[in-house]
């Protein structure tokens, strides 16, 4: 007899967070336990309002399909009644926590990698004046990546701030589709001037045909255009790389698939998250091996990660003990 328990938590922010849509202060998260035979299966999700998620829908998602999952459908069948999303995400995650824990071996051994060592996450600069990202990079210019949260006017003058600020630092900038058709060619000659390795998102989802147009002095990385397989033949184009998040893919299992078809269409990965807490990431570090950039600081970000998490030293991520996922 297999149990399903959901519950809704709340972790404070280190300090308010600011992309291009909003500020806020807080993650509200769902976490998904599955319990059967002695051993229980955790997955969070973060519901996205860019997305059209929030936390009553996505709680209304897990409970329509209850039945089925305390019935014993799989991860498989879950595919099919849920769409991609966060719902899909957290029970899709506790699914493949409970089968490790149920068989007795990793879920990284499930996933058929034969080991999974630490990775280097990047540290995002919330986005605010220059003067104010300045001071922010500086404060994290020992880290080798930087993630520069851009999106609004002038800029420009951010970018060149914090390049300033971290002159050693890798930086990849993320405009979350704040930009325009107009103030394209001005942002990409201030990233390529500030030696930026990669632009994700620049334009709005469903507006960013230009950018098969365009040459690209630095590469640049889909992310809300992308969620899962479906659709992806047609950005080829337009990016050289692909964000997975486990909460637009709908978990694990369809991140691994997406995986695949981007690779065999010759995409990059970049693996990146929602702000969340260690649960959230643990998953998604089964993805690095196969990532040219890993954006998975999400618990950096919080007043007070979960205990126990994942294990941060600078900008390395360790692998989640069985205790934590998988």
């Amino acid at each position: 007899m297999r149990t399903l328990a959901v519950e809704v938590e709340r972790f404070r922010l280190a300090k308010p967070f600011a992309i291009a849509r909003g500020v806020r202060t807080e993650s509200i998260v769902v976490v998904v336990t599955l319990s059967q035979a002695g051993a229980r299966g955790r997955g969070e999700c973060v519901p996205y309002a860019r997305y059209g998620e929030t936390i009553d829908s996505v709680l209304a998602q897990v409970d329509s399909v209850r039945q089925a999952i305390e019935d014993g459908a799989d991860r498989p069948r879950l595919q099919a009644l849920l769409p991609a999303g966060a719902a899909r995400n957290a029970l899709d995650c506790a699914l493949w926590d409970l089968e490790a824990k149920r068989l007795g071996i990793r879920a990284h051994q499930l996933a058929g990698l034969h080991r999974l060592t630490s990775a280097t996450t990047a540290f995002t600069i919330s986005l605010d004046t220059p003067d104010a990202m300045a001071e922010a990079a500086r404060a994290a210019a020992d880290r080798p990546l930087l993630k520069v949260k851009l999106g609004r006017e002038g800029d420009p003058r951010r970018i060149a701030a914090v390049r300033a600020a971290a002159p050693e630092a890798t930086l990849i900038v993320d405009a979350n589709e704040g930009w325009s058709v107009e103030t394209l060619d001005e942002n990409f000659a201030a990233c390529a001037e500030a030696g930026v390795a990669l632009i994700e998102q620049p334009l709005p989802a469903g507006a960013d045909a230009i950018l098969a147009q365009r040459p690209r002095e630095v590469p640049v990385c889909a992310d809300e255009s992308v969620h899962t397989r479906d659709g992806l033949a047609a950005l080829r184009e337009r990016y050289d790389l692909i964000n997975i998040k486990l909460d637009k893919t709908g978990g694990l299992t369809e991140a691994f698939a997406l995986a695949e078809a981007a690779a065999a269409l010759e995409f990059g990965i970049f693996v990146g998250c929602m702000v969340g807490s260690s649960l959230a990431m643990a998953p998604a570090l089964l993805l690095t091996p196969r990532a040219r950039f890993v954006d998975l600081d999400g618990p950096l970000l919080l007043a007070q990660d979960r205990q126990p998490g994942l294990r941060y030293e600078g900008s390395t991520v360790w692998p989640a003990d069985a205790d934590l996922w998988g």
